[in-house]
């Protein structure tokens, strides 16, 4: 990825986050640390602890503790991944192996276990009861959509209102709990406090928008992952839901059969099914909404360099292709 601007604006902050994390990742047990380290290291965009550092400045909050709180908000997503990939038994993530496909299950959901835990140490060490408050609904509200997600599976009845249902708890809530933590830190005003809110909310319903778009328009070595998991997994997303609704009766069908076996079989025709369905464009246009939406909440900030890097991450959001 280029190094955007949205990352220059707080280039510093950002490897100060590193040391943080690598600081707090040791462990006595070597085990921990190695797997830690692997799933830490992969690389990964760190959107979340960049919406961290991005908001907090755009408000005037500097220092270490706005660093801390980054770090903390990228253990807590790791500790999510690792749990996830259990979770979906999946082999391949950021073009490498899981941390579960390399060490087991059993391990990959203790470290998970030992970077939530520890993400809680730091959460204390920063001191905010009103940071402690967003960031631990956040950790009950992403379990609950990754559950709503799980009793979903191959069920081909899903709604687009569950399916965001499922989008806001597992993905949009820590995108939101970023933005939230930051302006609550840097003591923001009420007014303050919700837009940002609500743009992470807004941002995060976008990039999980994308993400399933890619599912099927995406190629593994661009992705980092295996293009096809959700069908594979018979999860069923948006570009799925919408074909069955809109698209033909034989696209229909042959959508509810790919989810309720999974499996890759019919991969290719399912991606030709979401295309002429409208299904890719129509996920497409709901994502560039919530972005339009979320952009709009920033009129709150004071205009600067932060707020510009918001901005242009908003639309790196719904233009990425990984």
């Amino acid at each position: 990825m280029q190094p955007q601007t949205f990352y220059r604006a707080v280039a510093d902050d950002f490897s100060a986050v590193d040391e943080i994390i690598k600081k707090q990742l040791t462990s006595r047990v070597p085990l921990v640390s190695k797997i830690g380290d692997y799933i830490t290291s992969a690389g990964g965009k760190r959107l979340r602890p960049l919406l961290v550092l991005l908001c907090g400045k755009a408000l005037g909050r500097e220092g270490d503790d706005l660093r801390l709180l980054a770090a903390t908000i990228e253990f807590l997503h790791t500790a999510t991944l690792l749990h996830d990939d259990v979770v979906d038994m999946s082999g391949m993530r950021r073009g490498r192996s899981t941390a579960n496909a390399l060490w087991g299950n059993a391990p990959s959901v203790l470290v998970g276990d030992f970077l939530y835990s520890r993400s809680f140490e730091m959460m204390v060490e920063l001191g905010s009861m009103p940071v402690m408050q967003i960031l631990s609904k956040a950790t009950r509200v992403i379990a609950e959509g990754e559950v709503l997600q799980l009793s979903r599976v191959r069920d081909a009845s899903t709604t687009e209102e569950v399916y965001m249902e499922v989008i806001r708890g597992k993905t949009a809530m820590l995108f939101e709990a970023s933005t939230h933590s930051a302006a609550a830190l840097a003591q923001a005003t009420d007014e303050q406090r919700e837009a940002l809110r609500t743009f992470g909310d807004h941002l995060g319903v976008a990039f999980q928008l994308v993400d399933d778009l890619l599912d099927y328009k995406g190629d593994s070595q661009t992705l980092g992952k295996n293009v096809g998991d959700d069908l594979a997994e018979g999860k069923p997303t948006l570009p799925l839901i919408y074909t069955m609704r809109e698209g033909t009766a034989e696209q229909a069908a042959l959508v509810r059969q790919a989810i309720q076996k999974g499996g890759l079989e019919d991969l290719e025709q399912i991606r030709v099914a979401v295309e002429e369905s409208g299904a890719l464009k129509y996920t497409a246009e709901l994502a560039r909404d919530y972005v339009k939406r979320a952009i709009a909440c920033l009129e709150v900030l004071p205009a600067s360099e932060y707020r510009d890097a918001l901005v242009e991450l908003s639309e790196f959001a719904v233009a990425r292709t990984h």
